[in-house]
């Protein structure tokens, strides 16, 4: 009988609005960028379907976004160094927030739970107000729980798409 503790997992947000001179459309980077993750030390668990989003910010550019749940033994610093480093390798330019880009790779969650210092945050912040990466979050892990609400991902992604009321105080007339 083995002792071995299972690897962290780690769910990474894939994001691409501009194609790629050698991988093509965006949808194509993400299946690149998913073939880059895998390495000695990143072991690829699963994948979303990729989806289609609508632009957050001044690019006008649809994007193609996927999650992948991967295991590693990588601390956060570390995989967020990764990921920084394939990042570059698809030709990510740093500069204007939210502007079009090649490849965008963030840390969603990890089975470690939160984590915090200067340059990175877990649970990434904006999670819980991103249908673009709710959905694709709940294809693949719908129960993990986010560690500072204690909601799972398919209850966050309910709470989001919910019809809500237009004005309270209207609709008790």
């Amino acid at each position: 009988m083995s002792n071995a503790r299972p690897l962290p997992l780690y769910a990474i947000g894939l994001g691409s609005n501009r194609r790629h001179a050698r991988h093509g459309d965006p949808r194509a980077v993400l299946l690149a960028a998913l073939a880059a993750l895998e390495s000695d030390d990143i072991e690829a668990v699963d994948a979303s379907p990729i989806i289609a989003s609508d632009p957050i910010g001044p690019s006008r550019r649809r994007y193609a976004n996927a999650v992948a749940l991967v295991a590693s033994e990588l601390s956060p610093p570390e995989m967020l160094e990764r990921l920084q480093e394939i990042e570059a390798s698809f030709g990510r330019r740093t500069g204007q927030r939210w502007s079009a880009r090649t490849l965008d790779l963030d840390i969603l969650l990890w089975s470690g739970g939160a984590w915090s210092d200067s340059a990175l945050t877990i649970p990434h912040p904006a999670i819980a107000e991103r249908a673009f990466v709710l959905g694709p979050l709940r294809a693949i892990v719908p129960a993990w729980q986010h560690p500072l609400t204690g909601r799972s991902i398919r209850q966050l992604a309910a709470r989001l798409t919910r019809p809500k009321p237009v004005d309270r105080k209207a609709s008790a007339h």
